[in-house]
């Protein structure tokens, strides 16, 4: 449930931030505040509280003081203020003296208040402060003001109210399943990837385990586009400002950059995206209309700039790999290339049990002027084009204005998560501007030179967030053709079964298994436990029996049953359900 766009809700939210910002003057008298907004899943407010730093711990007075206020069931009154009046009343904080400064000259201030407790709000809020009885703060974290790191760090509590128990703990369990399925804890647990300040924020750093997987995605997309006649390249990681310059990135898109970088009077970037380097890879040699199309792909490293309060895991980072494409066609493959491309989204989703999905066709708002490249009859034959395209496959879309990027319109799939709110997945956009900023040119039938158009694609979007999505999705429970590790052998007794133990080990390594031995001086018990918390697919227990009858006992994750096997019939049972990705 969205909370931020049920009216209901939406308003109960808002004035349990009021009741916590209520409760938090009462226990730190001399508290400033700056916002309260409500958020998809909730609200939260940013407090000034000097020098102290709020945990976990604090939330529990915080919230007794909440629900003594409300049960004192005090009115809450709407107050309009003069410009005048409102910086008397909050002259003792700057916060909302700010907040003022910014308004209207002439404009009417409101002022929500409830007992001894007022506050800058625009409202509406609800009657009295017991109707915020099913609340509970979420979490507590560190927020720049106004978002800005040269600002002071504010304590922000996050928090949630419904109508009634059921509800509130329905959300609370949620929440928790949420915490299970976080990539971040997944990620740590399995190995996949780290952090370090010292590297740099938003920079992770990829594990075995994690470069394992990575590998396996990126080889699985790589063979899926090599059959569909996709070029791979390679290009470098930066690039000269002025490519950015030619291709308009520079004039809308700066400002998710990082800075620009001076070397024997050059001026570089590094690389926020990749078309410009495709389109120069195209524009390197004389085209027929015979060539087209041409699609260029690319796993490329990218980099942007994201605000440290922005940044999450590996699903929101400083430097990614997309799962790149430029395919360079003619008006009349438009079709045809936007359909392939549809074909292996939904071919890759089946296969990766992918379900929950739904597609919207993003596109300009015509009254930005600043965002979008300006050009009118451009983006109608777009906009039109990739209509008429999604209407003649029989795709359901909706439509979103404001949503396309700077240079054309696009096809998102969102994808629902088992948590959370929808994520953009895979993207394909249409584009009748970057060839012509570059000049592109292709020779047609008749001897003239044309304007290619380019379809931008990216299946995975970044490899990065698709393996956050995933080890959410899957709890970390990876298909056995995914998993880092596929086979775990435990020996019974390490002086009796080891030496079988490792020439099973052998096998499976001669047949492209990815397979561990675990010999350690442990319990039996202990061993097949961690095998289950580490989600390998397969544990192996291999005692006497298995060693005289050349075989294998094995058990699945998450399953106590044990299954035999001749050694040579399970190779062949791991190959095949590896193939068909069971």
């Amino acid at each position: 449930m969205n909370i931020k766009e049920n009216e209901e809700l939406n308003v109960l939210n808002h004035s349990c931030a009021h009741l916590l910002a209520h409760a938090v003057k009462h226990l730190y008298p001399d508290a400033k505040f700056w916002v309260g907004p409500v958020i998809d899943d909730g609200f939260y407010y940013d407090i000034d509280l000097g020098d102290k730093s709020l945990t976990l711990d604090d939330l529990g007075p915080i919230e007794k003081e909440m629900k003594k206020i409300s049960k004192s069931d005090k009115r809450i009154s709407r107050l309009e203020l003069s410009r005048d009046e409102a910086l008397e009343m909050f002259k003792n904080d700057p916060y909302k003296i700010d907040i003022i400064n910014e308004l209207e000259q002439d404009a009417i201030i409101s002022a929500y208040k409830q007992d001894d407790f007022i506050d800058l709000c625009r409202g509406p809020h609800m009657p009295t402060t017991k109707s915020m009885k099913y609340f509970k703060l979420i979490k507590v974290s560190g927020a720049y003001y106004k978002g800005d790191s040269n600002n002071k760090v504010l304590q922000r509590i996050y928090g949630v109210c419904f109508t009634n128990e059921e509800d509130l703990e329905k959300h609370l369990k949620a929440l928790e399943e949420a915490k299970e399925r976080d990539h971040r804890k997944i990620g740590k647990e399995l190995g996949i990837y780290m952090m370090s300040d010292l590297v740099g924020k938003g920079l992770p750093m990829y594990l075995p385990n994690g470069f394992l997987l990575w590998n396996q995605l990126e080889n699985y997309i790589r063979n899926k586009e090599l059959k569909r006649g996709y070029l791979h390249v390679q290009t470098p990681p930066l690039g000269n400002v002025e490519l950015y310059k030619t291709s308009g990135h520079w004039d809308h898109y700066r400002d998710d950059m990082f800075p620009k970088m001076e070397v024997e009077g050059e001026e570089f970037v590094l690389r926020p995206m990749n078309c410009p380097h495709h389109m120069v890879i195209y524009g390197n040699d004389i085209h027929s209309y015979r060539d087209l199309p041409i699609r260029i792909a690319e796993i490329a490293r990218d980099c942007r700039y994201e605000s440290s309060g922005s940044l999450k895991g590996i699903e929101r980072v400083r430097t990614f790999c997309q799962n790149d494409c430029h395919i360079f066609c003619t008006l009349e493959q438009v079709e045809s290339e936007f359909k392939g491309v549809v074909d292996l989204i939904l071919e890759c989703y089946k296969e990766l049990g992918i379900n929950n999905y739904r597609f919207e066709l993003s596109l300009r708002d015509p009254e930005d002027k600043v965002k979008y490249h300006q050009d009118d009859v451009m983006w109608d034959k777009a906009e039109n084009m990739l209509r008429q395209v999604l209407n003649d496959l029989g795709i359901d879309y909706v439509e979103k204005i404001g949503e396309a990027a700077f240079y054309g319109p696009k096809l998102d799939v969102q994808v629902k998560p088992a948590v959370g709110n929808e994520i953009t997945l895979s993207t394909c956009q249409l584009d009748f501007c970057l060839p012509a900023k570059f000049d592109l040119k292709y020779v047609d039938a008749d001897g003239s030179k044309k304007t290619p158009v380019v379809i931008h694609r990216a299946v995975f979007g970044s490899i990065d967030r698709f393996i956050a999505y995933y080890l959410e999705e899957t709890k970390g429970v990876l298909p056995l053709w995914l998993s880092p590790v596929q086979l775990n052998i435990i020996p019974v007794n390490n002086e009796y079964h080891l030496d079988y133990c490792m020439e099973l080990k052998k096998l499976f390594e001669d047949n492209d298994i990815r397979v561990s031995l675990d010999s350690r001086d442990e319990k039996l018990s202990y061993k097949m436990r961690e095998s289950q918390t580490k989600k390998i697919p397969y544990t192996l227990i291999i005692g006497d029996k298995e060693k005289e009858s050349n075989s294998v006992s094995y058990r699945l994750h998450g399953s106590n049953d044990t299954s035999s096997l001749d050694k040579n019939e399970f190779v062949k049972l791991i190959l095949d359900n590896i193939k068909n990705k069971k």
